[in-house]
This record gives C-alpha cells, structure tokens and sequence, in this order.
C-alpha cells in the first residue's frame, strides 16, 4: 500500500512479499491472477440489495467481498441502505436521516425484490461486522457522509472495539465518492485500506492519482472510464484498481481484460464461473 510503505529496503521487502506482487507475478503464467469478486450490496441480482439475504447469498456464491452502504439514523445508529430515501428499497417514505433507528428497523426491505423477501429488515452496520468479518471480505462505502458529521469517527469506533482497524485484517476496506472524508477515514484508521470511487475522468489525470496514492489504496472508478493506461498508471502508483457495477458478462469480461484487481458485482456468478 502505496501510502504506507517505508523507504529502502523495506520497500523491496514488502512488495516481493505481498499479495499484489504475487497477483502481478501469476500473470505471467497465463490466467490464473487473482480478481477479487465484490459482490455489490451483496449478491444484489439475487435478494434485495443491503439486506441479511442478499449477504448471505453472496457468502453462499463464494464472493471475497460483499460492499455495504452505511449511513446514519436520526438517532445516530449506523445503518445500511443506498439511497438518502428510504423509497425505493423499502415501504416507507422519507429521508433515511429524518429516521429513529426502531422506525427504519419496522420498515420492509425485501417485498420489493419478490414476496420470498418479505419482512427483511434493514440491517445495522455492527450487526454485518459481527455476522461476517471472518467468513468475508467487508467493502464499507460511505454513502453522502455530508449528511451526517462525524459518521467517520462513529465507522472508526465501531472497527476499533472489533480489532478490524489492525493491519492483519485485510478483507476490511473504506470507500466513498466523497475523497475528504477518505482523508479523514486515512487518519482515523490509517492502516485500514482505504478506496476513492469516481465516474469522473477529471480524477484520472496523473496529478489527481498522484494525489490519491498519499491517502488511498484502492482507486475505484466506473467501469466505463477503465482503460489498460488507467490500470497502468494505478498500478504504478501502487494502488490497486477496482471497478463497478457489472450487470452483464460483457462487462465483466472486459474488466478482466483490463487485468483490474476487483470487480463489483450485482451477480458475482458473472466473475466466478463456479457458481
């Protein structure tokens, strides 16, 4: 991780002894490199996203990773869901923020995925570190934390008291559009791996990278700005490179063409053949 290397030798050290230089060296031996499969707000295509259901599928589909949204009920519980409403995931109406934890905890999450899914409930953030740190990868994105100051502290806090703000948990990752408050996350946390989302290619210039490689170690752009140069120039900045949102084969395909590190998924079947 490009911003926390040492200088010298340990560089050397650390690089011919990490997961990425063994990534990079199983290129060399045709298609065996490791692409880590993130199943977005959990096996989403399947169960309805941000829900127990939908996690649990992903865990079933062998995905590495479930990404999560958090955000923040007006009581200040963490809680997950995508949206700043509550509209399109659940039968309520209103702003996730304008909610008491016990109401947004009444709410259906999963009737509008299908009738199987009725009565999921929407999960908190402490409840998903407890249920599956250990079994998978956990990517947190922070979804508009300039609704809810100080949301990164409270992220912190929770990781702290489980010992998943220590270097030996690597299937911990932070990510959010919002790059200050992955600063903030660096400084509170900063030997969690720490992610920049864009759709924006204004973010891929050589100083804007260079920028995101003192704080971050995943860039993690949309698929549709992805090129092999823009996986060059990551890479060579020692940051990985993850992209989203794969909704069919195709894109899929092409991201593993691009030799990125991490594709996010609706359907993690489309990275895994297995299932």
């Amino acid at each position: 991780m490009n911003k926390k290397l040492l200088a010298g030798t340990g560089v050397a050290f650390t690089l011919l002894f990490s997961p990425l230089s063994q990534a990079f060296a199983s290129e060399t031996i045709g298609d065996l490199r490791k692409v880590d499969n993130v199943a977005h707000r959990g096996a989403s295509a399947y169960a309805p996203e941000n829900t127990i259901a939908a996690f649990d599928k992903a865990v079933e589909m062998k995905a590495d990773y479930i990404e999560i949204d958090v955000q923040r009920s007006k009581d200040g519980e963490l809680v997950l869901i995508h949206d700043t409403t509550v509209d399109r995931t659940t039968d309520g109406t209103g702003k996730v923020g304008d909610f008491m934890f016990e109401e947004l905890r009444s709410l259906d999450a999963g009737s509008w995925k299908g009738e199987q899914f009725a009565g999921e409930q929407i999960p908190t953030f402490d409840e998903i570190l407890d249920r599956y740190h250990g079994k998978i990868g956990i990517l947190i994105e922070i979804k508009a934390s300039e609704l809810y100051p100080g949301i990164e502290e409270s992220i912190a806090e929770e990781l702290k008291e489980r010992n998943l703000d220590k270097p030996q948990n690597e299937k911990i990752i932070i990510q959010s559009f919002n790059h200050k408050s992955m600063e903030k996350m660096n400084d509170l946390v900063p030997k969690v791996p720490i992610g920049v989302l864009t759709s924006s290619r204004a973010d891929t210039t050589e100083q804007a990278l260079q920028e995101f490689s003192t704080y971050a170690d995943y860039f993690n752009p949309s698929y549709g700005i992805v090129t092999e140069e823009l996986v060059n120039q990551v890479h060579s900045l020692d940051m990985k490179i993850g992209s989203w949102t794969v909704r069919s084969q195709e894109a899929a395909d092409f991201l593993l063409d691009m030799g990125v590190d991490a594709i996010i998924s609706d359907y993690p079947d489309y990275v895994d053949p297995r299932n």
